[in-house]
């Protein structure tokens, strides 16, 4: 049976419901009804696409039409999301919980979300429960051959039950699980659901209309570069389109004047500025004729405490060399520990081959890599550390990797893996600015919002970094741009009764706020 053609030719003018006579009604069927449009008003929240709402309403009203016995026909609802954020994947499955509890559709109401990082009995658990969240699609390419069959064969199995099975994550991954076994899309999951990025970004910020395809044009060709997954994506987003008032510009590539002109505008770092000059002349002299100069080790580490500016060295050394034609792609991918050491017995090497593969023809920046030493015999740390160094070695052409830390941290973690150590061709240490180059910092900061500073407010902010650089956690830059938030927001308080212009583009010593600062 064909359950979405089924599906269909019920619902050809969708919405057609039935004119159920007021006076055969029952209470129950009257609450019922009231529950249906508080179901339909929570799709119509979802951000997901037209087709996909449109769907999901025709399944809770095909529901409504089976348990009042006006459809004889059970279908089993498999679906697939498409979707890069779980919490959407959440919130379809408890709407479908609702509906399913208020119907009576499945045999219980009870739900499970599955992963394919832990073993998984697919027998026991539709047995047991009423809808099926299976996530973590990536975690099934890390079983051998002989599992993979057995798992979708033990899935297949089961799919006929009268149980809601969900099958979620990106486009990429759900492609590439669903093409193990045809009978998958063929057979079983007919039903998709697509999500809708855009409209979520647009319905948190505040844009003029005639921006909405700018919007659209940056998240389509910013989001996939990013190693975020997507509600931490979307987050930063609304966050930055919120506070600038702007959508972010889409970086160009840039010629390398115009990268050297960025890096010599950045305050201090005089030591590192050199270091990558001299770098370059080196690269362009390997380059003109009839020099036997050896290949070039352009794998390094950045040693620095937190703010003094490691990741926006790396994103400009990804341009440098990507002008230079020594990688392909001018591409910085960011991780931490987190995103190379797995959970479980033998899923680390693939989980970091992943990243690896993600970065290949660009640069790799692992930040605060120390973390990935060998605490207390942990293997799986060890794992992820051999199979960098592999990559390293074998993809030396196509691939630069950069690990970032505390200075303390990093040299600890160098001194105990010589692997490492073997393979670096530069380390670059990053200086705590000094307080004058942290006043500048925030001057620069205010001047690109459009403010000018006072030197009363700037004498604040310098008392304030005298206050707080001893502190434990002191975040050089980065605590500059949370006195610069925080004073934005303050401004925009003390001069909500001004109007001249003046006025609304001075920030004075009345504005520079230190509230809920941390000093440790």
């Amino acid at each position: 049976m064909n359950n979405k053609k089924l599906l269909e030719d019920v619902y050809n003018d969708f919405f057609g419901v039935e004119n159920i006579k007021q006076e055969e009604k029952n209470e129950d069927t009257a609450k019922e009804n009231i529950d249906m449009k508080d179901i339909f008003d929570e799709i119509e929240k979802l951000y997901i696409k037209d087709e996909s709402k449109e769907l999901l309403k025709k399944i809770v009203e095909y529901m409504r039409k089976y348990h009042e016995e006006i459809e004889k026909n059970y279908i089993t609802f498999n679906i697939t999301v498409t979707a890069n954020s779980k919490n959407l994947t959440d919130k379809i499955s408890e709407i479908l919980v609702k509906s399913s509890k208020i119907y009576d559709y499945t045999e219980s109401t009870s739900k499970i979300d599955l992963s394919f990082y832990k073993d998984i009995n697919f027998e026991d658990i539709y047995n047991k429960n009423a809808i099926i969240v299976i996530k973590d699609l990536k975690a099934f390419d890390l079983l051998d051959t002989k599992d993979k069959e057995k798992m979708l064969h033990s899935l297949e199995e089961n799919l006929n039950k009268k149980v809601i099975t969900i099958i979620s994550d990106n486009k990429e991954n759900l492609s590439r699980f669903l093409a193990n076994n045809n009978n998958l899309t063929d057979k079983y999951f007919t039903f998709y659901i697509e999500e809708e990025k855009y409209n979520e970004v647009k319905e948190h910020v505040k844009i003029d209309k005639n921006k909405d395809s700018e919007l659209l044009e940056y998240i389509t060709s910013t989001y996939e570069e990013t190693n975020l997954d997507y509600d931490s994506y979307k987050n930063n987003l609304i966050k930055s389109i919120s506070f600038e008032g702007k959508i972010p510009s889409i970086e160009i590539d840039k010629s390398l004047d115009e990268i050297f002109k960025d890096l010599d505008e950045l305050v201090g770092l005089e030591k590192v500025k050199k270091t990558l000059k001299d770098l370059v002349d080196l690269i362009e002299l390997k380059k003109k004729q009839n020099l036997n100069i050896g290949d070039i080790n352009l794998h390094m580490v950045f040693l620095g405490n937190p703010g003094t500016g490691k990741t926006t060295v790396a994103r400009i050394i990804s341009g440098i060399l990507y002008n230079l034609k020594y990688i392909r792609k001018n591409k910085l991918i960011e991780v931490s520990s987190k995103d190379l050491v797995a959970e479980y017995v033998g899923q680390t090497a693939p989980k970091t081959n992943a990243v690896i593969e993600k970065a290949l023809g660009g640069v790799l920046f692992i930040d605060e890599a120390y973390s990935l030493a060998d605490k207390q015999g942990n293997s799986y740390n060890s794992e992820a550390i051999a199979t960098l160094i592999q990559a390293m070695e074998n993809h030396r052409d196509d691939l630069v990797v950069i690990f970032a830390g505390y200075t303390k941290e990093m040299q600890a973690f160098l001194d105990s893996n010589s692997g490492i150590v073997s393979r670096i061709g530069y380390t670059l240490e990053f200086e705590d600015y000094t307080k004058e180059e942290l006043a500048q910092i925030f001057i620069n900061m205010m001047k690109k919002a459009g403010f000018t500073v006072e030197k009363d407010a700037l004498n604040k902010v310098k008392d304030l970094v005298d206050e707080y650089k001893n502190s434990k956690n002191f975040g050089n830059a980065r605590f500059i741009r949370n006195i610069y938030e925080k004073s934005v927001i303050k401004h925009a308080t003390n001069t909500k009764n001004k109007k001249d212009k003046k006025s609304l583009t001075t920030i004075t010593k009345e504005d520079i706020s230190d509230e809920n600062l941390i000093k440790q």
